[in-house]
């Protein structure tokens, strides 16, 4: 797996998700649990992961849409 960005803007991190998504490449988000417990004060952010195999793909999708 392959770290694409870090954020604590859940709306933000659904929406990439989303675009990813209509690229064909599987998201995956890491510490969503971990954010949760901290309170959802945005101590903590979340990592948007994809597969080794698609990082290129998915980095060049979010410079796309600006999110480089």
């Amino acid at each position: 797996m392959r770290e694409l960005l870090r954020a604590t803007d859940p709306v933000r991190l659904s929406w990439l998700i989303a675009l990813l998504a209509d690229a064909g490449i599987e998201a995956v988000l890491f510490d969503v649990h971990t954010s949760l417990l901290e309170g959802s004060i945005g101590a903590i952010p979340q990592r948007l992961m994809v597969g080794e195999e698609d990082s290129a793909q998915a980095f060049r999708v979010l410079r796309e849409a600006g999110e480089a």
